[in-house]
């Protein structure tokens, strides 16, 4: 099991603001985070304590310097289940932190432990995510690879890397094929 697709409970902060509420859209973005629902789940994000949980276990530098760099507290999140039967978003989160250490670098015999890695100079990062809802029909990865508005989407063009970001377009479409009604525009990106 790769660590870059899995996250796993703990290091949340307490942060109990309703989803979406009182974000800046212009500076709000839409990600997809890949997970495999073995070793973190949709389910297991609903089942946490206040439905929050870190997002850590993250081991490879471009999603790494995403999470850190780029990813924010307000953003919204879509849950990818890979290395399943059958990979597809399921789902829907809100990031409830900004970036801060990943824990579990620093913890002996945890899998994600980097012995490279010191409190002072940390290597890896993860934000804690708010479950939000599952979506009424998961959108599999057969059927976005068959929508050709789905070409660009970097699932289809970079589909190893396990924190993406996705446009509004594609966010809409998402929506529409999962049978979910859209909250409110993220970005104003096309």
């Amino acid at each position: 099991m790769a660590a870059t697709k899995r996250a796993r409970r703990g290091g949340s902060h307490d942060n109990h603001a309703p989803f979406f509420a009182d974000t800046d859209e212009e500076a709000m973005r839409i990600w997809l985070f890949k997970t495999e629902p073995d070793a973190f789940s949709l389910d297991d994000l609903q089942g946490a304590p206040d439905g929050t949980s870190g997002w850590d276990g993250v081991r490879n530098y471009q999603a790494r310097n995403r999470l850190r760099d780029e990813v924010s507290n307000g953003d919204r999140v879509l849950i990818y289940h890979s290395s399943c039967k059958v990979p597809a978003i399921v789902g829907e989160a809100e990031v409830v932190s900004d970036a801060y250490p990943d824990p579990t670098q620093f913890s002996a015999g945890h899998p994600g432990e980097d012995s490279r890695s010191r409190p002072d100079q940390p290597r890896w990062y993860q934000v804690d995510v708010r479950y939000h809802r599952h979506f009424p029909q998961p959108l599999s990865l057969a059927t976005i690879r068959d929508h050709a508005e789905f070409a660009d989407m970097e699932l289809v063009t970079r589909p190893r890397l396990s924190i993406q970001q996705i446009t509004d377009r594609q966010y809409q479409q998402i929506l529409a094929l999962c049978g979910a009604d859209e909250p409110r525009p993220a970005t104003g990106a096309a």
